[in-house]
């Protein structure tokens, strides 16, 4: 009978999501629920020095804007609970799985006091300066112990790593990783105020939990071979481990927690779509056979292969990001986009303009909700501008043309009493008609005394539509104005 697959988010509650955990919960649940399994919610608050106040109400808000839902967790007993290691703690189930290992030797009683660990020596490891434990407490008799205990001195439990041959750990994408057991640390299980420790509490939750894969950033695959001796100490079956590939920014530095668009609240206030996100954060290491790009969550977990996870760093590309998201926004239901453009429009817009006619001519054109306000912001106030602007190669038309054109459509344009735009368009058409140009020749310098920019969400005569008659006029007036002094 097949193994059911089950996953686990585990993080800890120390402000916002950053990018990487994202896509760690991500990951989990697209192993999960591609294979029909399940995907649970685990909080670590253990160490509780960096607990931050309100951390695990985005941890809930975060992976429901992104679609994770999971199927256990604080909220949704399963029958694993609890699912809070600090509720956990209480139930005493790390102290009872750590005395197991002191019953079969590979776990000890350390009374060693702060002056004496200091005086350690230090060892470097991986470029890194480290105290390794000389095992001094491993030597204590069962009456030095019970004694020690009796009298309530302050310990910690150790485990008993051995010293001699080698440890292998085996990923999914990196394979087999082997270290000297030299290089293994007594590392702590249980510390002196009754908590355990990241790594201890990780193996004995996940395998009270029945968790069949474990995924995590690949700076964590040094400690990997401390969690196998963990699992052989207990006798138990390791999980599958995936360590994913390291996301950096543009420069392929390590992708900071405190930039700008490094969590996914950041990412939300700048303007993005959950779904944009969520697509792009799943191709950081992840590509499909045939290269797509565009995902709904539902195709993700139909096409996601763990295995075809890369292990070259990921690069945070912010400008794929805004081109991903610009796709959304296209093909975003109108009503959905003009609830989300609203606030937006009405932040560059106090004037009583037609704002939904508005969203809908900046909808294929922006690529985050902010864009909005620097498209739209000449509806409100005609800001000043070059006349340079006039002069245009493609439409092959200057200042001294331009000036033709609209002193010769003000009094057409007075006397139009219908401002919609077919009927503008019609009386503009019929202008160029006249004339013998193209179109451009005539629009251009129009849209430019309308709007004062280079680049506009619509045309001439849909802006005219918009502005209305009064504005429209005192626009094209001031625009004669402008090139008649300059």
């Amino acid at each position: 009978m097949a193994v059911r697959i089950r996953t686990r988010y585990a993080p800890s509650p120390t402000g916002k999501m950053h990018v990487g955990n994202l896509r760690t919960a991500l990951y989990e649940f697209l192993i999960a629920k591609h294979a029909g399994g399940d995907f649970m919610l685990r909080i670590e608050d253990t160490d509780q020095e960096r607990f931050v106040e309100g951390a695990t109400d985005i941890i809930y808000r975060t992976l429901e804007k992104a679609g994770l839902t999971h199927d256990e967790g604080p909220d949704k007993d399963g029958g694993y609970g609890p699912y809070v290691q600090s509720e956990r703690v209480k139930t005493g189930i790390y102290m009872k799985y750590a005395k197991e290992l002191i019953e079969k030797g590979e776990a000890y009683y350390c009374f060693c006091d702060k002056e004496r660990l200091a005086s350690l020596k230090i060892k470097v490891v991986e470029g890194k300066e480290i105290s390794v434990y000389d095992k001094h407490c491993l030597h204590l008799s069962r009456e030095e112990i019970e004694e020690n205990l009796a009298a309530g001195r302050p310990f910690v439990i150790r485990q008993n790593n051995p010293r001699e041959g080698s440890t292998t750990f085996h990923d999914e994408l990196y394979g087999d990783i082997t270290v000297e057991n030299a290089e293994l640390d007594d590392m702590i299980l249980i510390k002196s105020d009754g908590y355990p420790t990241y790594n201890f509490a990780n193996v004995v939750d996940d395998h009270t939990m029945n968790i069949t894969h474990v995924v995590r950033g690949s700076e964590y695959i040094s400690s990997a071979p401390k969690y196998m001796r963990l699992y052989e100490a207990f006798g138990w079956e390791s999980p599958v481990y995936v360590h994913l590939p390291l996301i950096t920014d543009e420069n392929h530095k390590k992708l900071a927690k405190r930039g700008g668009a490094s969590s996914f609240e950041d990412l939300m206030e700048s303007g993005f779509v959950a779904e944009a996100v969520v697509n792009f954060i799943a191709l950081l290491g992840w590509s499909p056979e045939d290269n797509r790009e565009i995902f709904s969550l539902e195709e993700l977990i139909q096409k996601f292969d763990y295995h075809r996870i890369s292990r070259s760093p990921a690069v945070f590309d912010i400008v794929k990001l805004r081109w991903m998201n610009g796709e959304y926004l296209k093909a975003m239901d109108e009503d959905r986009f003009y609830e989300m453009a609203e606030p937006y429009l009405k932040k560059a817009l106090t004037k009583d303009l037609d704002l939904r006619r508005i969203a809908s001519m900046v909808k294929t054109r922006i690529e985050v909700f902010p864009d909005i306000m620097e498209m739209v912001d000449f509806f409100e106030k005609l800001p000043e501008y070059d006349v340079e602007m006039y002069t245009h190669k493609k439409m092959k038309t200057d200042r001294d043309s331009s000036l033709e054109v609209l002193r010769d459509l003000l009094p057409i344009l007075e006397d139009q009493t219908d401002y919609s735009n077919d009927a503008l368009y019609q009386t503009l058409t019929a202008y160029v008609e006249k004339k013998g140009c193209k179109n451009g020749y005539v629009m251009w310098p129009v849209r430019t005394a309308l709007s004062g920019k280079q680049m506009t969400p619509a045309g001439a005569t849909e802006i005219m539509e918009i502005l209305g008659k009064e504005e429209s006029l005192a626009r094209i007036r001031e625009g004669i104005r402008k090139l008649e002094n300059d």
